[in-house]
């Protein structure tokens, strides 16, 4: 007596859907106010649990963003809003705040400090991403092929993956997202499909290094500047019986006909390099000081060879604009990260050099 609303609680997450379809209904028929509804995730039902609610007669939905929750989590608001608006044809919340749906998704996650999952539905990383060159030369054509929906409406992007069931379709695609004319030069397409398949046999992946595909690319095409020349460096750990680990890295690069010799203490080898390989070339490129490291990545990518065996390094970088990612490929961890950090910074002064 004198409720507003009633809401309909499937707290244990155990209900099929037909069964809450059929439940809603028949408190639908028998109460005058609004219903609303509350659902879990503990059989992998709750969005589709709301969205049945919902077709039976609920007005008011309960849920979380990304599906937080205690234990298998509540129903996902990010998949239930696109679901009522895009595919049922509710009303709800203006195309313009939809089109913010990912980077809500995203802003929980960090708030979290949650890594985001890629694959969920709609706002995830991977929701339009098309690997296969099939499935690129096809939605090449037509995106409703293999997309479900526009990925704007949600604030997501097309994405395509580059790896070693990649075709002509998917360089295509790429080297246009880059701002590279090959479509004319099949002979570059086949020569960068190629090389890639060759990368990725010895370990490499460009799916998390966008930055390091288009360098390939323009190495490919002969328009890749090279920044600088590596004489050599050194890398020294030095470990005493009390203390924590000294790490020191000395460099010597040639730019242009100078030649650069310094040296830079750091909190790992990895990090002593990298300290000292822009210190080394602070003078020459200054700008780089607005670039930092935001991601570093390390797999092993054999089981059975122990210590000896091969490393991929993924690393990420940002100048604070933009986000980029680099690979590097080794036996040595520090050969494998001096490949990726130097693609970092010939990435950053590459986009610099082609925005002036």
């Amino acid at each position: 007596a004198g409720a507003d609303l009633v809401v309909l609680c499937d707290t244990n997450g155990g209900s099929m859907s037909n069964e809450v379809y059929s439940i809603v209904k028949r408190v639908y028929r028998a109460v005058k106010i609004p219903l609303g509804i509350h659902t879990h995730n503990d059989c992998e039902l709750a969005v589709a649990n709301t969205l049945m609610a919902v077709e039976a007669g609920c007005r008011h939905v309960q849920g979380t963003i990304n599906g937080y929750g205690e234990r298998c989590g509540n129903a996902n608001m990010c998949s239930i809003i696109p679901n009522l608006i895009l595919k049922l044809g509710y009303e709800g919340i203006p195309k313009d705040r939809l089109a913010r749906l990912r980077d809500v998704s995203l802003f929980v996650d960090e708030m979290a400090n949650v890594i985001p999952d890629k694959h969920r539905p709609y706002v995830g990383e991977s929701a339009f991403a098309h690997k296969g060159g099939i499935h690129v030369s096809a939605i090449r054509k037509n995106p409703e092929t293999y997309e479900h929906i526009k990925p704007e409406l949600v604030g997501n992007t097309q994405r395509v993956l580059i790896s070693d069931l990649s075709g002509e379709s998917s360089i295509l695609y790429k080297a246009k997202a880059f701002n590279i004319d090959i479509e004319k030069n099949r002979r570059i397409v086949k020569e960068v499909v190629k090389k890639i398949k060759e990368l990725e046999m010895r370990g490499y992946q460009f799916e998390g290094a966008e930055g390091s595909l288009e360098l390939l690319m323009k190495k490919s095409l002969g328009v890749h500047k090279q920044y600088f020349d590596l004489i050599g460096f050194r890398v020294v750990v030095e470990k005493k019986e009390r203390g924590e680990p000294i790490s020191e890295a000395t460099i010597m690069l040639k730019v242009g006909d100078r030649i650069e010799h310094t040296a830079a203490l750091g909190n790992g080898p990895v990090n002593a390099l990298d300290n000292a390989l822009r210190k080394a070339l602070h003078k020459f490129y200054p700008t780089l000081a607005r670039m930092n490291l935001v991601d570093y990545k390390v797999r092993v990518l054999t089981t059975t060879d122990g210590t000896e065996a091969p490393t991929r390094v993924l690393i990420e970088s940002s100048d604070g604009k933009r986000v980029w990612g680099t690979v590097g490929v080794s036996p040595n961890i520090i050969e494998a990260s001096w490949q990726a950090l130097v693609d970092s910074i010939d990435y950053k002064l590459l986009i610099e050099e082609e925005n002036i």
